[in-house]
């Protein structure tokens, strides 16, 4: 279990805009002050000192739960983590030869609709039976399948590329999937990935979520990876790295202006603009996602 203490994370965001302001040469004397004078200020602001924190169980919610509920706003604007990941996904797509490509967790079918306008013959497969109605939606002519990555409804060497959009931080078994793109594609065919970056973990912990069977709030399970997993999963299947991409959080992305908000119930972004200057110091211009380009040995599967 977890206890998220909305003081707590805002002193942790202080720290962490210390420590990163010395390891870039960026923290003077006035910036650790400005640090010190605001955690001061946030020790003594009444409505944080008494705030209660919540005890989070980790394991209660599901992806499948999670996803249920963002079904029909996912693609709305303002999603940071897609509007950083997208445009360079796109721009390796764009220089992968068209054929048959298989859009893995394609959710409510956003790389699937840009997959179908390059020419690609495109099957879509999500765990997520609300996503999949979205997708639908959008391409009722494309095949889409509701089924999990590691046991995807395709037979062997049936796709040429592969895409596989932010969603493998939900899987506990990354060299299982991985053996699955390896298995339906073709010799030299391509594997883009997208994921959530480890470091994201570290500056924005997991949102507690409504309580779960235990009463509690919940926690949704996930498992961000050194870029090192990535290449442990996928070198002894054949593949071979051509690119490897860490976007990074836009800068000036928090609106330092904005008055903070009330306490939410549960510990959210919201509570960043108690300390938007060390939000901002701590936050911006830090990688968001990876994004990896893999290739298939030409010669076959190892």
């Amino acid at each position: 279990m977890t206890y998220l203490s909305p003081l707590g994370y805002l002193l942790g965001v202080e720290g962490a805009a210390l420590l990163r302001g010395i390891r870039e040469g960026r923290a003077d004397r006035a910036f650790v002050e400005a640090r010190i004078a605001e955690i001061r200020t946030l020790l003594e602001v009444p409505a944080l000192a008494q705030a209660e924190g919540v005890t989070a169980s980790e394991g209660t919610i599901s992806a499948a739960d999670v996803y249920q509920e963002w079904a029909p706003h996912y693609d709305a604007p303002g999603n940071q983590m897609i509007d950083v990941e997208q445009p360079v996904v796109r721009r390796i797509l764009d220089g992968l030869p068209v054929g048959t490509a298989l859009d893995a967790a394609c959710g409510t079918g956003r790389h699937t609709v840009y997959l179908h306008e390059l020419g690609h013959d495109v099957i879509g497969v999500d765990a997520s039976p609300e996503m999949l109605a979205q997708a639908r939606n959008s391409l009722p002519d494309v095949d889409f399948h509701e089924a999990e990555l590691h046991q995807l409804p395709l037979p062997d060497n049936a796709v040429d590329t592969v895409v596989c959009a932010l969603a493998l931080t939900h899987v506990p078994d990354l060299a299982a999937v991985l053996a699955e793109f390896a298995r339906v594609l073709r010799p030299g065919g391509n594997l883009v990935i997208s994921d959530a970056h480890l470091l994201v973990s570290y500056l924005r912990p997991t949102r507690a979520r409504r309580p779960g069977p235990d009463g509690r709030p919940s926690l949704l399970t996930e498992y961000h990876r050194p870029l090192s997993a990535y290449l442990a999963a996928a070198l002894p299947l054949g593949f071979q790295v051509r690119h490897c991409e860490e976007p990074r959080r836009p800068r000036h992305s928090l609106d330092s202006a904005t008055a903070p908000d009330p306490l939410p119930t549960y510990m959210s972004w919201d509570l960043l603009h108690w300390c938007s200057d060390a939000s901002a110091a701590a936050l911006d211009d830090s990688p968001i996602v990876v994004i990896w380009h893999f290739q298939l040995d030409s010669n076959g599967k190892s």
